[in-house]
């Protein structure tokens, strides 16, 4: 990283992001955790009311899980030196009737390219919930979950797609106890070899 100045001020910017405060119940509050040297970027959807509240991304059972998923502990997963985690709305986008609501078309647009310019050693994009899949992977974006993770190259592609970690998702996961039985062993190794 050449200028970390620039980076600097681009996080500086970032967290004084006030786009769409005026739609956002709990208002504006960025979550993000970024840095120029990380090696692997976490694609998620938007951070949920836990992660607004205390300021810190996967910071609730889905990031208990997704750690689990990653064989890493919280200490290691919050270095942003190694885990980059940029969601596609920075800012909690309230509750609907069957959850969180979508994350604000905004935020990706905005700053996803202008950050990821500024990260270069980015060698594996985890690409976690639809919306994720449909900027960074449009082509699966009508693809089913199950079909995605089946095809998948856990050991060498440069972007992976994972489940979303949340609760939420039990039923799936029960329904498809392989993803934890083949999937996460190898996930888990390419991410140590990683780090």
């Amino acid at each position: 990283m050449k200028d970390d100045g620039v980076f600097s001020q681009t996080i500086c910017d970032l967290k004084n992001c006030r786009t769409c405060e005026q739609r956002l119940p709990l208002g504006a509050n960025p979550i993000f955790q970024l840095h120029p040297m990380a090696q692997i970027l976490i694609a998620s959807q938007a951070p949920g009311s836990a992660a607004h509240n205390s300021g810190i991304p996967f910071q609730d059972p889905s990031g208990k899980r997704l750690r689990s998923w990653l064989g890493v502990n919280e200490t290691t997963f919050y270095q942003a030196d190694k885990f980059a985690i940029m969601p596609m709305a920075f800012c909690y986008p309230g509750r609907g009737r069957g959850g969180d609501l979508p994350p604000s078309k905004e935020c990706a647009p905005l700053w996803h390219d202008k950050l990821l310019q500024q990260m270069p050693n980015i060698r594996l994009t985890l690409v976690i919930g639809k919306y994720a899949i449909n900027r960074y992977m449009p082509h699966l974006k009508n693809n089913k979950l199950t079909d995605i993770l089946i095809d998948q190259d856990f050991t060498r592609a440069e972007k992976i797609v994972l489940p979303h970690p949340s609760p939420r998702n039990n039923i799936w996961l029960k329904k498809a106890p392989w993803f934890e039985e083949e999937c996460v062993p190898e996930l888990q190794q390419r991410i140590a070899t990683l780090i």
